[in-house]
């Protein structure tokens, strides 16, 4: 892996602990009493997604060498490669779907109560980056070997 896309690696990797940290924050003073959570809510979302598929971008233009159509495809890669396993692997699909939504029909998006993602985000984010961290530790070592042509 490049020394600039570890860095931009590294970079996503850190604000992931902070997105889970402001979800859980979010879940746990949950009022719903105003539209500012609503939209806190929904920006928690988006940054998520935004963070786990841009690392996946750089996972795959690293080490897959696949090319992805769509954030759903992302996703699907990083099961198929086994750099995600397990309840996440049930649980992004479910997040990165979550962006159409998000992103080009705000307008009809529900804001009546806390979306059923959020509780879940902080654990899930938090498995996320350990898997990725695994998968990195992983495939350095095959690259490293001195087997390796």
């Amino acid at each position: 892996m490049y020394s600039n896309n570890r860095e931009e690696l590294h970079n996503r990797m850190a604000f992931l602990p902070i997105l889970a940290e402001v979800s859980e924050e979010l879940a746990k003073n949950w009022t719903a009493r105003d539209f500012i959570q609503f939209f806190a809510q929904e920006r928690i979302l988006l940054l998520a997604i935004e963070t786990v598929t841009d690392i996946g971008s750089l996972l795959i233009d690293a080490f897959v060498l696949r090319d992805a159509g769509s954030y759903e495809d992302i996703i699907e890669i990083l099961m198929d490669e086994r750099v995600i396993a397990g309840p996440l692997a049930l649980y992004l699909p479910k997040l990165v779907k979550l962006r159409k939504a998000l992103v080009q029909e705000y307008t009809r998006f529900s804001r009546d109560a806390l979306h059923p993602l959020i509780p879940e985000l902080p654990a899930m984010l938090s498995a996320f980056g350990d898997q990725v961290r695994m998968f990195i530790t992983k495939e350095d070592a095959i690259f490293t070997s001195p087997s390796f042509p």
